[in-house]
């Protein structure tokens, strides 16, 4: 390589050449948007139709109601939009081989990685904190009528707003690790669907001191308690705790994808 293409292959450069990757394929805006509108929407369905059924709920749901969970509770359906596009970010050019022009341009190759994980997480974050305020004060002007609302203020309500959009964001990053690592959009998905959602069907049908025991470490259950306000078993680890520990599984996954990506052909 010569010197001249050597400076040409910097860090803010493999960054926007990411950035201009992400924000041309159809698929990205289809799927931002499909996580944004879930995000943002679906928490006030849900509010709306509580409210409407106010009268028709049992007592102790009444007693108990809390306007904050819902107000977040979009992330059930975002996460899936998040986390199928994180695998095809990186899945999709091993599938078209423009993976290897990538490595082309900059043959160290784990900046590649790195200026995918940096971009995808800021946009992730961006759009998902702004739809996590707007689900927020949409549900609270909802749940006004009632006397329910909440403000960002509350005991809980900015954790549960901003840790929905970290929630969301780490997911993203994982969910690109793990593409990474199978390099196979179809693999990735079924790899991405098992490990949040079928392990914890697992865990449900094992004895109830085992599941007990294994279930707030899985990754769903860890990650999602920062976004969670009302829990419904005892046994959970604390918000940040919890997201710590799907933080440190995100790191795991980074790390194994970096390694493999160094020592595997393109």
């Amino acid at each position: 390589m010569s010197a001249a293409a050597a400076v040409r292959v910097t860090p803010a450069a493999v960054l926007r050449s990411e950035w201009i990757k992400l924000r041309s394929l159809r698929s990205t805006r289809w799927s931002l948007l499909a996580a944004t509108v879930s995000m943002a929407g679906l928490g006030a369905l849900v509010a709306a139709v509580q409210m409407n059924r106010w009268t028709h709920l049992e007592a102790h749901d009444r007693l108990t109601y809390n306007s904050l969970d819902p107000a977040v509770g979009g992330w059930h359906l975002a996460m899936l939009a998040v986390g199928v596009l994180g695998v095809m970010i990186i899945s999709g050019e091993y599938t078209t081989g423009m993976i290897r022009s990538s490595f082309m341009a900059v043959p160290r190759r784990t900046p590649v990685l790195f200026a995918k994980l940096g971009v995808y997480a800021a946009v992730t974050f961006g759009l998902m904190l702004v739809a996590s305020v707007v689900s927020f004060l949409a549900v609270q002007a909802i749940v006004s009528q009632r006397g329910l609302q909440h403000g960002l203020g509350d005991p809980g309500a900015l954790r549960v707003v901003v840790g929905t959009a970290l929630f969301l964001t780490v997911l993203g990053a994982f969910s690109l690790a793990l593409g990474a690592i199978v390099r196979n959009t179809a693999g990735g998905i079924a790899l991405f669907v098992g490990l949040l959602f079928v392990l914890p069907g697992i865990t449900a049908i094992l004895p109830a001191t085992t599941g007990d025991a294994i279930d707030p470490y899985l990754p769903l259950s860890a990650g999602s308690a920062v976004a969670t306000v009302v829990f419904e078993s005892p046994h959970h680890l604390s918000p940040w705790g919890g997201f710590a520990v799907f933080c440190g599984y995100t790191v795991l996954a980074i790390i194994v994808a970096a390694v493999l990506l160094v020592r595997r052909d393109a």
